[in-house]
């Protein structure tokens, strides 16, 4: 269940994110072997196109792959045709999904978090009472 939620969140920290045509030269690389490394992961994708990043994310204590890693190309037609020739292929005996990469969603402020009651909401009308 953890890896699932992992996977659905996971974004890479685009620069450009006030032009999405800009976000899409990055891939973002699911059910990735815990064997993968970053190198392995842009020599695959370097044959559909120029590769300018590639990164593994991985386990600061084990140093395996968490599951899940991105890809920047150069131009737009290479990562289209990166996701179209790696989706479902198999790296490191694993079949793997490569999508476009979506932009990290903004930190919650902090108003937001006092606005959970349970949890220091002191702002709250009850707070207090019993």
């Amino acid at each position: 269940m953890s890896l699932l939620f992992r996977i659905l969140f996971a974004s890479y920290g685009l620069r450009n994110e006030n032009h999405p045509r800009e976000s899409r030269r990055y891939c973002a690389i699911i059910w990735l072997s815990k064997r993968t490394i970053s190198e392995g992961l842009q020599e695959a994708f370097a044959k559909y196109g120029k590769v300018d990043h590639a990164r593994v994310v991985t386990d600061r204590v084990s140093g395996y792959s968490k599951g899940y890693g991105f890809v920047r190309y150069t131009t737009l037609e290479d990562a289209e045709a990166g996701i179209k020739g790696m989706d479902g292929q198999f790296l490191d005996e694993w079949v793997i999904f490569a999508e476009y990469a979506k932009p990290r969603p903004p930190p919650p402020s902090m108003q937001n978090n006092n606005a959970v009651p349970g949890y220091g909401n002191y702002n709250s009308p009850t707070y207090g009472r019993q």
